[in-house]
């Protein structure tokens, strides 16, 4: 882990990449695919091996469970959200302003402002740092793993504990959650046959896309 990351950074990894989003748009989005130009072929098959088969799924995942698929860094996972962002944009009003980083991490913060640590006002060195009061679970994610294990004399697997711990005070009752739903019937485009698979017709309109958008062209090496 990256010593210059706060257990909000490490606990986000772990979080999905989308909050706050309805089951309705969930499904607008698993019906478009993977949409224009995300990825190579190759990338986008390894992402449906990795059980994310369109856009939907993606906004559910988690950045932790996307890097888990071969060739897929921390770049590749922002660039997956910035994509669906845009797709996002395109059809929710105000959901760039809603659903970029920034506004996400402000709002899951908040969630934890309201999560109280009162046991942590007893060591002294939150104490100090925070006043009597105590810090919130938002002043704990703001600190690196080396700083929470030493004021609170803790081992690794006990940090990880707290992490863990700050990711079910951010998530959103399960319950409430919506899910990426597999292609309907009546979402099979026009001239696909009903017989292939969910993955097929994935992949067929993939294809739709990328040949339907503008061709590349190098760049003349007289081009200034």
């Amino acid at each position: 882990m990256p010593p210059h990351q706060t257990l909000f950074d490490e606990a986000s990894a772990h979080l999905p990449l989308f909050d706050d989003l309805s089951q309705a748009t969930i499904d607008r989005l698993a019906v478009g695919g993977y949409g224009r130009g995300l990825l190579t072929p190759p990338l986008r098959a390894r992402l449906r091996k990795g059980g994310f088969a369109h856009m939907g799924a993606l906004a559910l995942a988690t950045p932790a469970a996307l890097m888990a698929v071969r060739k897929v860094g921390p770049v590749r996972v922002g660039a997956i959200r910035a994509h669906i962002l845009d797709e996002l944009a395109r059809r929710l009003p105000g959901a760039r302003a809603m659903h970029d980083q920034d506004a996400t991490d402000r709002r899951r913060l908040d969630r934890l402002r309201t999560v109280p640590v009162a046991a942590l006002c007893l060591v002294p060195a939150l104490v100090e740092r925070f006043g009597a009061a105590g810090p919130s679970w938002a002043d704990l994610a703001a600190l690196r793993r080396i700083e929470v294990a030493r004021a609170l004399g803790i081992t690794a697997a006990e940090v990880d504990g707290i992490v863990s711990a700050l990711v079910r005070a951010v998530l959103p009752d399960p319950q409430c959650m919506p899910l990426p739903r597999t292609m309907r019937e009546g979402d099979t485009p026009c001239g696909m046959d009903m017989g292939k698979t969910e993955a097929e017709l994935l992949r067929e309109r993939d294809r739709e896309w990328d040949e339907a958008a503008p061709e590349r062209h190098a760049p003349s090496r007289h081009a200034t």
